[in-house]
């Protein structure tokens, strides 16, 4: 999904921390923690305290529009048809297998014996309402362009789902394991659709409980789940701003698990006997955005000139104490579809005042730029206005709250602004359609409000191509376009890292940066 935006989502951060993370792969479990006295005394119960960075905005899956919110309640109190494994590798889920039937038809067996929290069952009528609520104009949900290809779904019998197509869609999968694909309760959707906003109602292995905004959230263990139960009885998340405040909660025990953990305190965390590092390597990327409908920065010549004066190597030493993969592109590496072959700008401050002096802005002018308010992301715009003034810009900062943050940046409202893509589901065209189509602007993704047609084509093209090398061909060709016309500047790929007291074992992240808690026991 979704934004996290680092959008978290949303964003976590980009680490590549030294000899103690060394080795660690995207996917698997990242912890200092191995068959410890600790673990053997781990037991099942209690009440598993999550220290957070950022409150949701929103518990409906089809109006959640980045990764922090999604990372709250997707896994636990709702599920998918089918979700990724710590390989990243395609399991069942609500549906226990699938099939391709022909280029526009997928064809979902459904598992049985599964309640929705609220007693309604689960079933394929289940399945096809929660998809034609989220395509309903009616209900208008950001989301609903993510499943704009489906058709129909169809009810072949009461375990038996189909969708039916628009046209070919090659990574359908990758975004019915994603949190918009999350299934919905029919009785709720009937009674109270307009509450799911505070009141999520799934069949995952938490039911929701309350939840007060700013302050913390409450899951419940399911006890009557399909599956593998929950081993606590509650997650208690509480919203902690404060970086350190994080870190001391859990170094002190008032907390089990610190999400987020920031580069300042990763050495405080390596060094702390009761705390382990738990990392895993991301999906997404953070970058520097324009609104390309304002002046200036209407001008492709403005945008290449800022990022002609950016220093990345500055940002990642300077910033991130040199731990960090400065990006080129708004795919991660390990993304289906990332262009390895692409040149990035060089750094190069003439070259960028000859672009500003060729758009008519020999002198410079003044903008702002806007940023939520973490701290590594207010010390990058610090850096960043330090650099543009080196070729006539004079940059002011605004920061702002997360949730003020989406909204301002979701309505068009900025100049320039700090953000990023966590990127849902390993698959190129989640970043591309989300972030660079033109009907995904504001809260759907594309805060560059950018427009171009080719590249609208060209993202429609990939979705449709079944052939991967041809596929691989055409995000290519997309990341050159995206690249020289600068609707956003990479500056880095994202690493997700949390910290946990040496009580937890069993806590994993996963290259989207959601919180694994399924498995958690606590000494």
């Amino acid at each position: 999904m979704k934004k996290t935006r680092l959008f978290g989502s949303l964003l976590a951060l980009t680490l590549t921390i030294g000899t103690a993370l060394a080795g660690c792969s995207a996917g698997a479990e990242q912890s200092t923690t191995g068959n410890t006295p600790a673990a053997e005394a781990s037991k099942e119960g209690g009440t598993l305290i999550v220290a957070r960075k950022a409150d949701a905005n929103n518990l409906d899956p089809h109006f959640i529009s980045n990764i922090p919110s999604a990372n709250y309640i997707y896994g636990k109190v709702y599920e998918s048809l089918v979700s990724r494994d710590k390989n990243a590798d395609y399991k069942a889920t609500l549906a226990t297998e699938w099939k391709q039937v022909d280029d526009l038809t997928w064809e979902f067996k459904l598992r049985e014996g599964v309640t929705f929290h609220d007693g309604a069952p689960f079933n394929a009528e289940a399945v096809k309402k929660t998809f034609e609520r989220v395509l309903d104009p009616k209900v208008a949900s950001p989301r609903a362009s993510n499943f704009s290809m489906i058709k129909e779904v169809k009810v072949v019998d009461d375990k038996t789902v189909q969708f039916i197509l628009e046209y070919p869609f090659a990574p359908l999968l990758s975004i019915l394991a994603s949190s918009e694909g999350s299934i919905l309760s029919p009785k709720a959707i009937a009674e109270h659709s307009d509450t799911l906003s505070k009141q999520p109602v799934g069949t995952g292995p938490f039911k929701f409980e309350s939840w007060t905004p700013g302050q913390d959230m409450t899951l419940a263990k399911n006890d009557s789940y399909w599956g593998e139960k929950p081993k606590v009885d509650k997650v208690v998340y509480k919203v902690v701003p404060e970086d350190t405040t994080r870190i001391a909660m859990v170094e002190a025990g008032e907390a089990h698990i610190g999400d987020q953990l920031p580069v300042t305190e990763v050495e405080r965390a390596q060094a702390t006997p009761s705390m382990n590092m738990v990392r895993a390597e991301g999906l997404g990327v953070e970058y520097i955005g324009f609104n390309v409908q304002k002046k200036p920065f209407d001008d492709v010549r403005v945008r290449q000139a800022v990022a002609h004066a950016i220093e990345k190597e500055a940002i990642v030493k300077g910033v991130y104490n040199n731990v960090g993969t400065e990006a080129v592109s708004s795919l991660s590496p390990k993304v289906i579809g990332y262009n390895a072959n692409l040149k990035d700008y060089s750094y190069d401050v003439n070259e960028a005042k000859a672009l500003l002096a060729a758009a008519g802005y020999a002198n410079g002018f003044k903008t702002s730029i806007v940023t939520d308010d973490r701290k590594e992301r207010m010390n990058v715009a610090e850096v960043i206005q330090s650099q543009l003034k080196g070729i006539g810009i004079d940059l002011e900062i605004k920061v702002m709250e997360y949730g003020a943050y989406l909204d301002f940046t979701d309505k068009g409202e900025h100049a320039m602004f700090i953000g990023g893509w966590g990127n849902a589901t390993g698959d190129g065209d989640y970043n591309q359609y989300n972030v660079f189509h033109s009907s995904s602007k504001g809260s759907a993704g594309n805060l560059a409000f950018y427009n171009n047609p080719e590249v609208d084509k060209l993202i429609e093209e990939g979705r449709r191509e079944k052939d991967s090398a041809k596929r691989n061909e055409i995000y290519a060709k997309l990341q050159e376009i995206e690249l020289k016309e600068a609707p956003v500047i990479p500056i880095r790929t994202i690493d997700h890292v949390s910290v946990t007291s040496k009580d937890v074992n069993g806590f994993w992240l996963s290259p989207v940066g959601y919180l694994m808690l399924d498995e958690v026991t606590i000494k």
